[in-house]
């Protein structure tokens, strides 16, 4: 008995000495991700901790130990953040080796991530890192990790290749690996690649896009034709666009809002808000009722165009008509007002924003405070630090060092 009263102590002991690598990983994850936690993180506390580090976070063995500990995957929306945030940080410094140690050594030693989805995922991350050949290198090695090659990855990799904008690898894609790994293409492949043509100047290409999907007999849907007409718009091809609206009658496709609201942002783009302003005259007297996005696109142009009197007030139609503005047409206005020395005005927009919890950037909050400093309105702007530094902790130092500069 005694004998076994020992070894059971032992054992105690050294379990104590060395926990399970279960409980390690927790207690490794916690101290990475919440160092202060004494208790174990849940698999959403992780992530949020993960993805706030990592905006940040510029050492790559520092960022993969972030990603290892948080057990990032691509099944959640905050996940697929992190790793964006990760990758955007390791390309931004060049250490591509780091961004292959992620991205290949998950898949390489998780089971759990030994599927299309992450792959895909992967794929995808590579084309943000310009490392299109690793794109291609994991789509070509997907039998090798028992994972199933669909149209998902297929589209998948076109998308790297148009988010690297190597349109001419994304055309060579699309002309090879169909046939050479028996997938059939669907709306989205002949979408992105009508996405393709459009942002490398080719928009006219996309009418063989079109021609291509309806001999398979895949219907155009209203994404393809609004791709083209941005194309057409972007390359000044009017009758192009007249031409896209003419086959869309043909085919019974829908030209609604979302139709319109391409061709408003288009122009406004180009800087030809008041034809912008001429199709929601247009959508109005047809019964169309248009929405927040609408708005936002043409108070947008009218400010990149210093027309700020009708930027507020389709600000105050948009209001009255119902349509909520988002948290980007408020911080439009704000940047746009400052620049053109509005500050009472931006300071108006800027509080009505605050009350809904938007918060304008640094930079953005920065120039309406000096602004405001030298409109005399000093009481106005250190007030409005005050409620920034309530808010956000983090730039509490930044803060106080624009209000030691603000004159007495």
């Amino acid at each position: 008995m005694a004998l076994l009263s020992r070894i059971r102590s032992s054992t105690s002991l050294f379990r104590h000495l060395n926990p399970s690598p279960q409980i390690r990983s927790l207690s490794s994850a916690s101290s990475i991700l919440s160092p202060d936690s004494k208790t174990p993180l849940t698999s959403k506390q992780k992530s949020k901790a993960a993805l706030s580090l990592l905006k940040s976070e510029k050492d790559p063995d520092r960022i993969l130990e972030i990603c290892r500990a948080a057990s990032l995957t691509p099944d959640s929306h905050i996940d697929r953040i992190a790793f964006s945030a990760a990758v955007s940080n390791l390309a931004e410094k060049k250490h591509f080796t780091a961004v292959s140690n992620l991205l290949d050594g998950f898949i390489e030693t998780r089971p759990d991530l030994k599927s299309e989805r992450f792959a895909s995922h992967a794929i995808v991350l590579y084309g943000q890192a310009n490392m299109i050949d690793h794109s291609l290198k994991m789509f070509r090695d997907l039998e090798k990790f028992e994972i199933s090659r669909t149209v998902k990855s297929l589209n998948a990799l076109l998308f790297a290749c148009l988010v690297a904008k190597d349109y001419e690898e994304a055309k060579r894609v699309y002309l090879e690996m169909p046939k050479m790994y028996g997938i059939e293409p669907d709306v989205e492949t002949y979408n992105t690649m009508i996405k393709v043509f459009c942002e490398s100047g080719s928009a006219s290409s996309s009418y063989s896009i079109i021609a291509e999907m309806e001999r398979k007999g895949i219907k155009p849907t209203t994404s393809s034709f609004g791709l083209m007409i941005s194309g057409f718009y972007s390359e000044d091809k009017n009758e192009d666009v007249g031409k896209v609206l003419g086959m869309m009658k043909d085919r019974c496709v829908s030209i609604g809002v979302s139709t319109y609201n391409i061709r408003i942002q288009s122009l406004c783009k180009k800087k030809k808000s008041v034809e912008a302003k001429a199709l929601l005259d247009g959508m109005l007297s047809s019964g169309m009722k248009p929405n927040s996005v609408t708005y936002s696109h043409l108070i947008h142009g009218f400010c990149r165009e210093d027309d700020f009197d009708e930027a507020k007030k389709l600000f105050k139609v948009m209001v009255n008509r119902g349509c909520k503005p988002d948290s980007e047409c408020y911080f439009t206005l704000i940047y746009y007002l400052c620049k053109g020395g509005d500050f009472e005005t931006a300071l108006s927009f800027c509080k009505e924003s605050m009350e809904k919890n938007w918060v304008p950037s640094f930079s953005i909050m920065k120039s309406l405070v000096n602004g405001l400093a030298k409109a005399s309105k000093v009481d106005e702007a250190k007030e409005l630090i005050a409620q920034v530094k309530e808010k956000f902790t983090r730039n509490v130092e930044l803060w106080n060092e624009v209000e030691a500069a603000l004159p007495l």
